[in-house]
This record gives C-alpha cells, structure tokens and sequence, in this order.
C-alpha cells in the first residue's frame, strides 16, 4: 500500500490531508512540523511526500525527497523565482507536482480562463478578484497569479508569464492587456476567485468557490498517489494528475 509522508502536519492542510488519506483508506508514514530532524527519516520511509507548509521551509524539503529519491507534491504557496529554480533543479531527480490549488475545479477553471483569453483578444480588460480567511499572507493567492499565467498563456506568452501581471494602475490608468488583482482577507473563507472579462458594453465572469480545504486536501491526495505510480523525473501539473 502507498504511504504518504505529510509535511506540515500540524497546519489546516496537514490535518486535512491526514483526515482525506484516513478516509481514503491511504496509509500516512507519518507527518513533521518545521525543523523536526526526523524529516530524512519520514522521507526514505514515504513513498511520496505532499508540502502545505511555507516557502522559508521549502529548500530543506526539496533537498530531502531528492537525497531520498521519493517524489514530492508541493501545494505550498507565495513562492519566489528562487524556489521555483530549486523545484526544477529536483524534477530532474524525482517526479514533482507543485501546483498553487489543488481542486479539480480549479483546475478546469484555468483551462477555460486561458480559452477565453486566446479567444476575446487584449481589448477585454481581465481582472482577477479572490478572497480568503483573515490569516492568508500572500497576496494575490497563488491561484489568482496561476489563472493570470492562464490568461498571459491564452494572450501568446509562451511560459504564461512574460506578459504583464499587475496589481494596481499607474496614475489611474489601466494598461491594455494588463491583467489586474483584487485580494481580500477576512472570515474563515477558504478561497473564492473570479476573472472578470470586461469590454465595451458586456463582460463575462467565471469563478470558482471553494467551501470548505477537504477539496485540496482530496486533490492533493490524488496528486500524491498519481506521483507513486511510478512517475519519472519531471515536473507536472494538476493538469497532468487529471489528464486534461
């Protein structure tokens, strides 16, 4: 039987994810906190590792699931380019799934952003608007910058990044093609977004709610018993795990 090794065991995804292989049936190897000198040990007895944890704590886990040649899902957020070197630098070692959502919704929802985006052209104005609970740091969300790449992927950006990301206008005045951000904080939300296309005269509003972490623990499951399957080296996506 597949077992997964959980790091941030103790955080709301680590609990979440403990309760969704429980009641999967999957087996849990066992789960670390931040500094926890068993994380070697957790790593060479798992036989996928799955990340909620911070980005300060991400080199250190990284450099583990490589040492130990165990594959490792990370859905840890607010990630530099930096981290983002390192995840490619393991994918060459082990398999690797990072991803910023987890949620099969979704991911169904940045295929549609990206369609939409190649489709309507830079003449629709695209703003991007989430919201989560009062303690979420990051901002924008890791999912509202992923369905921003959608839209840069579906405008011609070959790496869904190069074209412009901002989140505010200089002197009021908005830049055609730019996509923009709203970010709120408050209650106990888990996550809701939505991308507003908007151009003279009409506007198309897609989203996605997310109403309790049970769906990104489940998706991150998921992901993490895709990834046991025996995956070569290599980084995927959600999109993969799913077969879109």
């Amino acid at each position: 039987m597949t077992s997964i090794g959980i790091l941030g065991f103790d955080g709301r995804m680590g609990q979440a994810i403990d309760a969704a292989a429980k009641a999967a049936g999957v087996a849990v190897a066992g789960g670390i906190d931040k500094g926890d000198p068993d994380l070697a040990a957790l790593a060479h007895r798992a036989d996928v590792l799955i990340d909620f944890t911070a980005p300060d704590a991400l080199a250190r886990h990284v450099d583990a699931a490589v040492s130990a040649g165990t594959p490792i899902m990370i859905g840890t957020t607010g990630l530099s380019a930096e981290d983002h070197a390192r995840i490619d630098a393991a994918a060459k070692s082990v398999a690797v799934v990072q991803t910023y959502n987890t949620s099969l919704g979704i991911t169904m929802l940045r295929g549609l952003v990206e369609e939409a985006a190649r489709r309507l052209g830079p003449d629709w104005d695209i703003e991007i608007v989430e919201m989560h609970h009062r303690h979420k740091v990051d901002a924008p969300s890791g999912t509202a910058l992923l369905l921003g790449a959608a839209a840069n992927a579906g405008r011609g950006a070959a790496d869904g990044q190069s074209l412009n990301r901002l989140d505010r206008m200089e002197n009021g005045v908005r830049e055609e093609g730019g996509i923009y951000y709203a970010s709120l904080r408050g209650g106990s939300v888990a996550g809701d977004h939505q991308v507003v296309f908007a151009t003279d005269g009409e506007r198309i509003e897609i989203g996605h709610r997310a109403e309790n972490r049970g769906i990104f623990a489940r998706g991150a499951l998921k992901a993490a018993l895709w990834l046991a399957e025996g995956r070569g080296p290599g980084r995927y996506t959600m999109a993969d795990v799913l077969g879109l």
